[in-house]
């Protein structure tokens, strides 16, 4: 009950939209939109092999090839005299039944021009397993 001071007012008009109700609905409708959605799964199936593989028959040949800072370059600690003398090593390494692997080490201070050349060469000639061994020697730099 609301006494004035002399005549009668009318109360004021309320102009805001009654919010509550529409908040309701919206939670609902978020509540089932996030019951309906299927949940995800965040990993890949895969269909992995079951066993162990056999063992290789033979240890696969290793042939070291070292590249000095001279840009020398060494097959097996024999040095070789030309980048001739390389392919020729090379051509009949990539023509045996098993190829061997290459594990080349450059020095530090070599020539990327000598090392790429080694690899370009072991590739044109159809090598295909060569690896860059010794990397050890360049974390610190």
């Amino acid at each position: 009950m609301n006494i004035g001071s002399g005549g009668s007012r009318e109360p004021d008009v309320i102009m805001d939209i009654n919010t509550t109700p529409l908040i309701d609905v919206m939670l609902v409708l978020l509540v089932m939109l996030i019951i309906t959605i299927p949940i995800q799964l965040h990993t890949v199936n895969l269909n992995m092999p079951v066993g162990t593989p056999p063992p290789p028959l033979s240890p696969p040949e290793v042939v070291k090839i070292d590249i000095d800072a001279g840009g020398v370059v060494y097959w097996n600690g024999a040095s070789l005299p030309d980048r001739a003398a390389l392919e020729d090593k090379l051509t009949a390494a990539a023509v045996q039944p098993q190829q061997p692997e290459l594990h080349l080490r450059p020095d530090k201070a070599a020539k990327y021009e000598i090392i790429a050349g080694v690899m370009v060469s072991s590739q044109r000639l159809g090598l295909t397993k060569i690896g860059i061994v010794g990397s050890e020697q360049f974390i610190n730099d």
